[in-house]
């Protein structure tokens, strides 16, 4: 056991922990099943997610890959993939990870080398500030097309929804009085923010079948068949 895998052992799941080291060793020592970011020379290592983090990401996660495969879209990843948008950016492991069709080449064998076109934070206890300030700044500087922010914590509900503009910076979007929000970058998705906060949720097919109506939910129910 090398000495950062025993510190790894040892640490409490009460806090994030940070390891100064170069990327070079952030690459070597740590293992792939780690969650994990490579900050400013610092290695940061996350407490394990809450189940209602993991519920709001398993859902967006499903929802949103289904209906990027039905569309040919691109192609979705989630954490731990690393992205690293520039050779000397920060190296990030966003909860979910939207590449667009024709950036597939960013996709390398071992990370996301360059930005993705849709990046979406779920917000932990600890992550509040790196989440809307941290990554804010650096998805926007990185040119990142949209960003999506989810607070799920009790009393703290709500979803940040930002937009490259042509200057460069993230404009807020906000959803309409229905708590719908359309997307810019996954072309005619929408999502129904009140799904987020239902108990129950609805399941990943009922809201594809909502988003793209009855005709287009054949479609796809066919298309997996003759799969």
């Amino acid at each position: 056991m090398t000495l950062l895998e025993k510190t790894i052992q040892e640490a409490t799941a009460e806090f994030e922990l940070r390891i100064p080291m170069t990327y070079a060793q952030f690459l070597t020592e740590l293992n792939e099943d780690v969650h994990a970011e490579w900050v400013n020379g610092e290695t940061i290592l996350f407490m394990p997610p809450t189940p209602d983090h993991q519920d709001i990401v398993s859902f967006l996660l499903a929802l949103i890959r289904f209906y990027v495969s039905h569309f040919k879209l691109g192609k979705v990843l989630t954490a731990p993939v690393e992205m690293k948008p520039t050779p000397d950016s920060n190296s990030r492991e966003p909860d979910i990870l939207f590449v667009a069709q024709e950036n597939l080449y960013r996709i390398g064998q071992s990370k996301l080398e360059g930005p993705a076109d849709l990046v979406i934070e779920v917000i932990s206890p600890e992550s509040a500030y790196r989440d809307t300030v941290d990554k804010h700044r650096e998805y926007e500087a990185e040119g990142i097309r949209e960003y999506w922010i989810i607070d799920h914590r009790t009393g703290k509900e709500s979803a940040l929804f930002y937009v490259l503009a042509d200057n460069g910076r993230y404009r807020q979007v906000k959803p309409d009085p229905n708590g719908i929000y359309r997307s810019t970058v996954l072309a005619d998705f929408w999502i129904n923010t009140h799904w987020l906060w239902s108990s129950p949720q609805p399941s990943e097919l009922e809201a594809f079948a909502l988003i793209v109506g009855p005709e287009e939910l054949i479609n796809a129910i066919n298309q997996s068949r003759l799969k």
